[in-house]
C-alpha cells in the first residue's frame, strides 16, 4: 500500500456492530508512501499513527480505488 498526503484511508468494520472508519492522511512517515501514516479521522476529530491492516484500502485524490493489499 502506497499513499500520499490527502488520500483517504478507509478501514472496514470486521465485526458485527463495527462501523467503517474514514480518515485523511495528513503526514507520511516514509517518503515512498509506505505505512505507517498519520491519519485525521473524520468522525472522531483526532489524529493517530496507523499501520493499515487487510481491512483497509485507499482512495487517492488522483487515482481510483486501490485494492486491499
Amino acid at each position: 500500500m502506497k499513499a500520499a498526503v490527502g488520500d483517504r484511508l478507509i478501514v472496514e468494520g470486521t465485526r458485527q456492530g463495527e462501523t467503517r472508519r474514514v480518515g485523511v492522511i495528513v503526514r507520511l512517515v516514509h517518503e515512498d508512501g509506505s505505512p505507517p501514516y498519520m491519519v485525521h479521522w473524520e468522525h472522531e476529530k483526532h489524529e493517530t499513527m496507523v499501520f493499515p491492516g487487510p481491512d483497509a484500502h485507499l482512495l487517492g485524490q488522483d487515482r481510483p480505488t486501490e485494492s486491499r493489499r
